[in-house]
């Protein structure tokens, strides 16, 4: 069954597999989320022995918890433009990769294509979306801006007083919780060992290498090369100099999930609004998020959260009123100090960086498979990624 007919809620583990060892694998990879699952599965399917070890359950943690929008072009912004790239190339893999997934593992991530939409509440919000639409479509992307009627007309139930809105009819969506679970059944197919509840304390480095990874009762998983992708995680695993441990911080956000109908739902396109996004699922799911917060590893679900959630989403949609809460969640997506992923190779040899994806883990699954397992294969650096290595922050440092 797809993970996303289960219902939303933090006792819905994400799959559990044996952790029984194969053998001394050639890569170990310290995290399973979509990125860390991605990248096994391709190196896997290149023949290499594989481990995965993550402190919790497999993909349960922000991949579980994402809303899955593939969102290169309506998220754009100044100063992100190498981004804007990566995220573009990500969106042009999607297709294909959905697709290997579904005839890999008979699991559908369904991957929806009617497009975004970005709503502007009130007059200065419709100033500040026509400013940030001029500059997007000055980058080439395909953005159209509508009146309040054409967005209506796309969107009946948007609120009778919305200034306008921007389409972005090449950002989609995927079910995040069906892609962890087809992402978990394709690495096991090509022989990938997992091991969740097993957490890392720290990178083991002998003459100047990584050469595994220390568990927290002490053992040891040897390895030839190790690739980080711990999310929020990453920085707080030890084992190697300071400057090689990347800058990763953990950004809380509440989630609510709400149900339609599935036969006649509220919302069929992703909708984007000031303080909240709202994706709609074919199981009839909405799920409405998400909060922005500086709190640490912090999980509580607050008043002040949902409040903010829901008023938000009201202000576009006030039908939403109507719609059964079903679950609330909370995930930490990993921040990187520019707000972009940390991809390729560390200062110390053996170990690899695949983390800091923001809020763009999903989106960017593809193209972090893809070129990470191209790199611990020994097939170079795919030039998608060479803008996003960790020796940036060092050259910002001494500039």
């Amino acid at each position: 069954m797809a993970a996303e007919s289960r219902p939303y809620s933090e006792s819905t583990a994400a799959p559990v597999h044996d952790g029984a060892q194969a053998r001394v694998p050639d890569v170990v990879i310290i995290g399973a989320g979509v990125c860390g699952l991605g990248i096994a599965w391709r190196l896997a399917q290149r023949g290499l022995a594989v481990t995965v070890l993550d402190k919790g359950a497999l993909g349960a943690a922000a991949s579980w918890v994402a809303g899955g929008m593939l969102a290169a072009c309506a998220e754009a912004e100044p100063g992100e433009e190498a981004l804007v790239r990566l995220g573009r190339h990500a969106q042009a893999l999607w297709p294909g990769f959905a697709a290997e997934l579904l005839e890999t593992t008979g699991i559908d991530v369904e991957l929806r294509t009617e497009g975004t939409l970005v709503v502007a509440p009130t007059a200065d919000e419709r100033a500040r979306l026509l400013h940030h639409h001029a500059f997007q479509t000055s980058l080439g992307l395909t953005l159209d801006w509508l009146t309040p009627a054409e967005a209506r007309r796309r969107e009946p139930h948007l609120a009778a007083g919305i200034s306008g809105a921007v389409f972005s009819p090449e950002d989609h969506q995927v079910a995040t919780r069906s892609l962890t679970t087809a992402l978990v059944r394709a690495a096991e197919r090509a022989g990938v060992t997992l091991r969740p509840h097993t957490a890392v304390v720290r990178i083991v480095v002998e003459n100047g290498r990584a050469t595994g990874v220390e568990l927290t009762d002490g053992t040891r998983v040897a390895a030839g090369t190790v690739v980080l992708a711990a999310g929020a995680w990453s920085r707080g695993i030890e084992g190697v100099p300071p400057a090689a441990r990347p800058p990763v911080r953990p950004i809380k956000g509440q989630v609510i999930v709400l149900t339609m109908d599935a036969a006649a739902p509220l919302l069929t396109h992703v909708l984007w609004a000031p303080g909240c996004y709202l994706v709609p699922r074919r199981d009839g799911h909405l799920i409405l998020g998400a909060t922005v917060e500086e709190k640490g590893f912090d999980t509580a679900i607050t008043a002040g959260g949902l409040f903010a959630l829901l008023e938000a989403a009201w202000r576009v949609l006030p039908a939403i009123e109507e719609l059964p809460i079903v679950d609330t969640v909370v995930g930490h997506r990993p921040g990187s100090r520019d707000d972009a992923p940390i991809l390729g190779a560390s200062e110390v040899p053996g170990l690899v960086y695949a983390t800091g994806h923001h809020r763009n883990g999903i989106l960017l699954a593809p193209v972090t498979a893809d070129a990470v397992a191209r790199l611990v294969a020994g097939e170079g650096t795919d030039p998608a990624i060479a803008a996003f290595g960790m020796e940036r922050f060092s050259t910002k440092a001494a500039a």
